[in-house]
């Protein structure tokens, strides 16, 4: 009996380590919560610059109402001057930051209803690292509109960083577009 004993106890603790090993991977997970349909930007609304992509029409996206539990991201390239690719003023301070200001709009998750606005974070990327601020939403729930310049919803895993985020890291103009990167609070 008790070497039975001792067998089941040993086979309870695998099972319990195996199902809690697999919540905690599915924890880091974040599913789409849903999709929007993309639609054709009207005449010259689209800023593509830093080759920022544009909505397609007809085209189904995923939105996201989360972000990853672990803060691995991937790095994408955005302008948060007037007239840059971001769209409008940035949600934290409703003001543009030059492209030499190392400045950072996180997915919708990780922005957490501005909780981390003008809270600095560190971008590790490149062998590098470097400081931000927070100073917009990358919106991972809404896109296709006016209000997001007519580009597509932000994937859950996304720090959208200024040039100077870039330069810090080291990485030439060439290479920029999308990086894997993680990243922590200052």
């Amino acid at each position: 009996m008790n070497s039975f004993s001792a067998y089941s106890v040993v086979s309870v603790l695998v099972v319990l380590t195996t199902l809690l090993i697999s919540l905690g991977v599915e924890a880091q997970t974040c599913v789409p919560s849903g999709t929007l349909q993309g639609i054709e930007p009207p005449p010259g609304e689209c800023n593509t610059d830093f080759d920022a992509e544009c909505c397609k029409p007809g085209e189904v996206y995923d939105t996201y109402g989360c972000s990853p539990t672990e803060q691995r991201a991937v790095l994408t390239l955005n302008s948060f001057q007037e007239g840059g690719d971001g769209g409008g003023p940035s949600a934290c301070d409703n003001q543009y930051h030059q492209d030499n200001t190392p400045v950072v709009a996180l997915s919708t998750g990780w922005f957490n209803n501005q909780a981390r606005c003008l809270r600095q974070i560190i971008i590790n990327g490149n062998g590098r690292s470097v400081m931000a601020t927070v100073v917009d939403e990358c919106d991972s729930t809404m896109g296709c509109d006016k209000e997001h310049a007519y580009q597509p919803p932000c994937d859950s895993n996304t720090v959208d960083a200024s040039p100077a985020v870039w330069e810090a890291l080291g990485v030439s103009d060439e290479e920029r577009g999308n990086l894997d990167i993680t990243w922590s609070d200052a």
